[in-house]
């Protein structure tokens, strides 16, 4: 979907059209941008971006609070859409799909026609437009649906992938980025056309297993198949404070308060989870994270509490002011666990 938040908004409300929308809190309460429309990207801004800097940027900027709710129901409407062409649909996330159209041709003559048919439908019964790619896999598709943005259509048939690929900076490619591409930089790897020259076996040798998945990615091998169920890997919660937090007695209640939700959360799904992490951004916008790894799963907010207690120790929280705070549990498992004991 285009700027899928702030295009729900826009369309809502005729008003806010051809202005630069900000989804997200106003700078007066710190707010952090969740979105932006085009015409405020233009300025700069981005996501993640405090809203004082964003109206910085631009100061006709209009802010819009966000409403979860109403995109989640927008969502579920537009997915409805594409699972009449193919049950096999999987959501990346809210406003971003993969569809394997494969054997779903026949009305359409090609999946081209299909794509168009999907932009179509979308626009007409939502109101929204949508920008796709149609390859040969995951990997092709994902790269050419960002080429023509907004309302979009970008094919890239089997014959010119290779074509399309190579000219393509190596960050655009699944699995690139900063920490990679400054490791490929070193190797004077630019484009793509400069990895597909680099050997497998030295590839390999910088990058592990994800060495042979670059020298596969550069030639358009991406073998991995669109899943329609996916484990959930993580639940958690944060929050940015109109205040920044100071000293241990106003950080720990809202380590307890957070570790409660995400156990809360962990209970409802039947799950308890082998790491917790918290998230800490002090005043000055400094970010960092600390995890632990537990002996044996855990899903109580007590000891979820305790655990996020222990890593904040491990930071400057208690001594610096703190403008967020996050508790996650992750390496989730199904199933209330416990630790057995040795000897009975």
């Amino acid at each position: 979907m285009d700027c899928f938040y702030a295009a729900v908004h826009v369309r809502d409300d005729p008003s806010l059209a051809g202005k630069p929308v900000v989804i997200g809190g106003r700078p007066e309460s710190r707010g952090v941008v969740a979105a932006a429309s085009y015409e405020a990207r233009r300025f700069g801004i981005h996501s993640a971006m405090p809203s004082a800097h964003a109206r910085r940027l631009c100061a006709a900027v209009v802010f819009v609070p966000p409403d979860f709710r109403r995109y989640h129901q927008e969502s579920e409407k537009i997915f409805a859409i594409y699972r009449e062409y193919t049950p096999l649909v999987q959501a990346v996330s809210i406003d971003e799909a993969y569809l394997d159209v494969t054997g779903h041709l026949d009305r359409f003559g090609s999946a081209t026609g299909l794509a168009r048919e999907i932009r179509r439908r979308v626009a007409e019964e939502r109101r929204l437009t949508v920008s796709v790619g149609v390859g040969p896999n995951r990997l092709i598709a994902k790269i050419a649906s960002d080429f023509q943005k907004p309302d979009g259509l970008t094919v890239v048939p089997p014959p010119r992938v290779q074509a399309f690929l190579d000219p393509l900076p190596v960050r655009r490619l699944h699995g690139v980025g900063p920490a990679t591409e400054r490791v490929l930089g070193e190797l004077g790897v630019e484009t793509v056309a400069d990895l597909r020259r680099q050997a497998l076996d030295l590839l390999v040798a910088r990058f592990g297993k994800h060495g042979r998945t670059l020298f596969e990615f550069a030639r358009g091998i991406d073998e991995r198949p669109v899943e329609t169920h996916s484990e959930r890997k993580s639940l958690g919660t944060e929050n940015t404070y109109g205040r920044d937090l100071a000293g241990r007695e106003a950080v720990e209640p809202e380590l307890e308060r957070m570790a409660a939700e995400v156990a809360a959360a962990l209970a409802s799904r039947d799950l308890a989870c082998c790491t917790v992490t918290i998230k800490v951004r002090y005043g000055d916008f400094t970010t960092i994270t600390r995890s632990r790894t537990l002996p044996a799963p855990l899903r109580d907010g007590r000891g979820i509490a305790e655990c996020a207690l222990e890593l904040v120790l491990r930071t400057e929280a208690l001594s610096r002011p703190v403008r967020l705070l996050g508790v996650t549990a992750s390496n989730l498992v199904h199933g209330q666990a416990a630790q057995l004991h040795l000897f009975g």
